[in-house]
């Protein structure tokens, strides 16, 4: 008999497989076999709906945001191509076309 791991959200010991999926009957989390071990090896950086945020992924922002320093906002809808993950309290680097660099919260934007 195989051990499962703990579940990395609630930590029950009583999680079971089911069609390549591991499942935590207390909580009803779904993760896979080797997805907990590569969130434990890094920070796992997730959208203002839950999915998970990697390099060079398109977001699209959904709150007008007011950069510091300047007149004009960044509005709704604007897409951000090719965004960079990087650890520290503002987790998005990218260019926005008409503002240049920015950091942006990854709370902020949502997987396009």
């Amino acid at each position: 008999m195989s051990t499962l791991p703990a579940c990395p959200k609630c930590g029950s010991t009583y999680a079971y497989e089911d069609n390549g999926l591991i499942i935590c009957p207390e909580c009803a989390h779904e993760w896979q076999a080797g997805a907990s071990a590569a969130a434990e090896a890094g920070r796992v950086y997730r959208d203002s709906a839950g999915n998970i945020l990697q390099d060079g992924d398109t977001v699209v922002v959904i709150k007008d945001l007011k950069p510091k320093g300047s007149s004009k906002a960044i509005k709704v809808g604007t897409k951000v191509k090719n965004i960079r993950l990087v650890d520290s309290d503002h987790d998005i680097d990218c260019k926005i076309e008409g503002f240049g660099a920015m950091s942006l919260k990854s709370e902020f934007v949502k997987k396009a």
